[in-house]
């Protein structure tokens, strides 16, 4: 699409209002992404209206990341084949039912399904919303503005899993007066705000999203399509089962990973055949998009990691209510959300590898104190480490995206943004699955009997205690090793700005052709 810094033009040449479009487009998207993490605080007000263990409730969180997961692959094939505008229509009539069935499912053990059921749907919306957003602002803005452009699509994938616990935290903690309305303290107002909100965006959207994106016939290869969502599901089921099952089931964790890796493999290895492939993979043999994408993995494994365990850390060690749980988390979410567009900038000018080490390396120096934690460390001070923790991650996020989506053809912009996405999304279903059954799995290892409760119910809760604080100090030093990780994979990235081929480059003498 041609740019003109004046005019935007849509795929008919006719000129539209980009910026009423990235509003719609940003808060839509914003609402849906923020249900990744929106539940952190509320899993323990889960447990008590659902009746339902700790493993239980964290599937809300676990599904939707699987969910979430599987439709990134066919996110490619779909914004190559249906209109833009169509398939904003149709993602955020999902959205508008998914939260709903999610909102008003009747609190009883017995309707858990319910309320995954309408996570698993949202879910699905998301994973088409939000890589699509991703190549729309690759296309509508120039590429001397990509960095920026990207920086504001940060908001949403940064801002919005940050801000997450802390807005559930708030609504939480009691009902609430904001512009004359009550606001419910219930869990149900967590589904209800957004949904809303998507209301408003699904409306808006007939008349300010337009049709930006190159579109072709191209035919559905139906066992990709098959291979794809069995063979990333079912991979990302055997994760989401080790919270309940434990890392010795073989039926329900063991062989569904091994099923899944085998499919994925079949998946991958008939994309390299086609020639028009469901989503080409072919475009991890360029080395630094693979490194970037790594690079952009690992972050988000680091801040997800440490994000889902901190609330149950607060409110089960330190007695928080969930509103205060939230607002420790409050500024580094806001940290996120400011820097984000800051660093899409910086990248305009100095490139990602330089943003990228030094990143990693605040958020390792953010995660590593949280591995000595104790119970009585204070609020205040994991206020600190958090929103440093949040500074780092803005730091890497951005500019490793923008990267990856740079070094490669505008044309391989949807299967790049796709891959990228389904790799982001695996990796945060894995860690989120991962560290819950680390933490269950050593509180489970090491608390005491329950003959001790009755004999000494002081002794009891206090080596419960000790107990819980082993199981979260393992899983904030996971988040650290991921972190280190990050740091030696950033050390091989490309320096400088780098722009798609066939484009004039304004780069640092630092940078090397792949």
């Amino acid at each position: 699409m041609a740019h003109d810094k004046s005019v935007t033009l849509d795929m008919d040449g006719k000129p539209f209002n980009r910026t009423a479009m990235v509003a719609v487009l940003l808060i839509g998207t914003f609402a849906g992404v923020l249900m990744q993490t929106s539940l952190g605080t509320a899993i323990p007000t889960l447990m008590n209206d659902f009746d339902i263990s700790f493993a239980t409730a964290q599937q809300a969180t676990t599904w939707f990341l699987l969910a979430n997961g599987v439709m990134m692959p066919v996110s490619a094939f779909l914004s190559t084949r249906i209109k833009s505008r169509t398939l904003y229509i149709i993602a955020y009539a999902l959205l508008t039912a998914g939260m709903a069935l999610t909102a008003f499912t009747p609190a009883d053990s017995n309707m858990w399904w319910m309320f995954l059921a309408g996570r698993i749907v949202t879910a699905i919306a998301v994973g088409v919303t939000m890589p699509l957003m991703q190549v729309v602002m690759l296309n509508i803005y120039p590429v001397e503005e990509r960095g920026a452009a990207m920086g504001i699509n940060g908001i949403v994938i940064g801002l919005a899993p940050a801000i997450g616990p802390s807005l559930s935290g708030w609504i939480l903690e009691k009902d609430h007066t904001l512009l004359g309305l009550t606001i419910s303290s219930s869990w149900r107002t967590i589904f209800i705000l957004p949904l809303i909100v998507i209301a408003i965006a699904f409306i808006l959207s007939f008349f300010y999203v337009k049709n930006v994106l190159p579109t072709k016939k191209i035919k559905l290869d139906v066992v990709s399509f098959v291979l794809s969502i069995l063979g990333f599901g079912i991979f990302l089921l055997g994760f989401t089962n080790v919270a309940t099952a434990g890392w010795g089931d073989f039926s329900s964790v063991i062989l569904p990973i091994i099923a899944g890796l085998l499919l994925i493999i079949l998946f991958i290895w008939r994309q390299v055949k086609m020639d028009v492939p469901f989503m080409d993979v072919r475009v991890f043999k360029n080395k630094q998009f693979s490194l970037t994408t790594l690079g952009v993995m690992l972050a988000m494994m680091a801040m997800m990691g440490v994000q889902m365990m901190l609330p149950t850390y607060l409110q089960n060690v330190h007695g928080m209510s969930t509103l205060n749980s939230g607002l420790v988390l409050l500024p580094g979410a806001l940290m996120m959300g400011l820097l984000a567009p800051l660093t899409g900038r910086m990248y305009d000018q100095i490139g990602a590898k330089r943003l990228a080490i030094v990143g990693f390396i605040i958020l390792a120096l953010g995660t590593l104190p949280f591995m000595f934690i104790t119970t009585t460390t204070s609020g205040a001070f994991i206020t600190a480490l958090y929103a440093l923790r949040m500074f780092g991650v803005a730091m890497v996020m951005m500019p490793l995206t923008t990267m990856s989506m740079s070094v490669l053809p505008a044309n391989e912009a949807p299967h790049a943004t796709a891959s990228n996405n389904t790799a982001r999304q695996v990796a945060s279903s894995v860690v989120v699955a991962l560290l819950t059954s680390v933490t269950q799995n050593i509180i489970n290892n090491n608390e005491p009997g329950k003959a001790l409760q009755t004999a000494n119910p002081l002794q009891y809760g206090s080596d419960m205690l000790d107990a819980s604080m082993k199981g979260f100090r393992v899983s904030f030093a996971i988040g650290f090793g991921f972190a280190i990780l990050g740091i030696i994979v950033a050390l091989f990235v490309r320096g400088g700005r780098v722009v798609p081929e066939g484009m004039t480059k304004h780069v640092s003498s630092d940078e090397k052709e792949d």
